[in-house]
């Protein structure tokens, strides 16, 4: 699966060189605010000694999705990265911009429909550009951290590409409770980590601007589990093992009427058919509609916004 030869050599990042067993933090500015305050993507470099994979490592590409903000600051903070083989590049906020301004976007764009990028583009497209051009091209796979949009929490699952047999593996290894194959989006990262023959599995887990610990967790024992594997750092004396349901289908509920919407059922929890998931009622109490799943399956995401409008998705239930 995984038999050809890794690099064992420096790193360089934008004319910056990490030699073998060096460490090193590289801030390439992207930009400046009117007030001449620079924008800069801070990158961390672990080179191991012995020869391994290099992997990517990244977060905040939305910069509202604070979670992996969080999960890889955490991992940095209690000095997980002692990496032995291989190379470990770790971008734990990659959207600053958007992460200053709570938002997903930079000026309006989407980061992740911005790839392949332009070196002349919009702020979002020279991320983009950044990305592929410094880092890419070192990597042989990556992790891809995200969360679920506002108020859609989305239970610790990870996601490959379609007939990606590395992709796959990768999933597993990492360890979520729940794994899928995810389509492709147009000029997203992953797309574009696709045609260079680089798998890029994506790890969800909770909402945007909210912390969500269990998501935080599963997420740090996910890139452990990956890092061990590959033996880039010391086994670990505990290990946390986690059932994986592999998910084939998947179909978000939604909202058949507007009003204040009330849910009866765990994120993550398993649901059977004709079930009740939860209830829409109008504001003023006259009329109430009962949420039933279609067919027996697993909740993967729900929306947490009380106040719900008619054709809002509002469960989504893998089988």
């Amino acid at each position: 699966m995984f038999e050809k030869n890794f690099r064992n050599e420096p790193v360089e990042i934008r004319g910056q060189k990490v030699e073998l067993g060096e460490d090193r933090l590289i801030k390439i500015e992207i930009d400046r605010l009117p007030t001449g305050t620079a924008i800069e993507i801070p990158i961390y470099v672990f080179n191991g000694i012995e020869e391994g994979p290099t992997i990517l490592l990244q977060a905040g590409l939305h910069g509202d999705e604070v979670n992996g903000i969080e999960l890889v600051r955490k991992m940095l903070a209690k000095n997980y990265f002692d990496i032995k083989r291989g190379c470990l590049i770790v971008v734990p906020l990659l959207n600053v911009f958007g992460f200053l301004h709570f938002s997903r976007d930079v000026h309006g764009k989407d980061v992740n429909r911005s790839f392949p990028g332009s070196k002349m583009g919009s702020l979002a497209s020279r991320i983009a550009y950044v990305l592929m051009r410094e880092i890419v091209n070192n990597i042989d796979f990556g992790i891809d951290i995200h969360t679920g949009a506002n108020q859609r929490s989305n239970y610790p699952q990870i996601r490959y590409t379609p007939d990606s047999e590395q992709g796959k593996k990768l999933a597993t290894i990492f360890n979520a409770p729940y794994q899928f194959a995810s389509k492709l989006i147009p000029k997203s990262f992953r797309k574009e980590a696709h045609k260079h023959d680089i798998p890029i599995i994506v790890y969800e887990g909770g909402e945007a601007l909210r912390l969500d610990k269990f998501a935080i967790k599963k997420g740090i024992e996910g890139v452990l589990n990956v890092l061990e594997y590959f033996e880039m750092i010391d086994n670990r004396n505990e290990k946390a093992e986690t059932i994986i349901i592999e998910l084939s289908q998947r179909k978000w509920i939604r909202a058949r009427i507007a009003g204040m919407f009330n849910v009866r059922v765990k994120n993550g929890e398993q649901v059977t058919k004709g079930q009740t998931l939860g209830y829409i009622t109008d504001t003023y109490g006259e009329s109430t509609i009962r949420v039933k799943s279609p067919h027996d399956g697993y909740i993967i995401a729900i929306n947490n916004f009380p106040v719900i409008s008619r054709g809002e998705a509002i469960f989504h239930i893998g089988k």
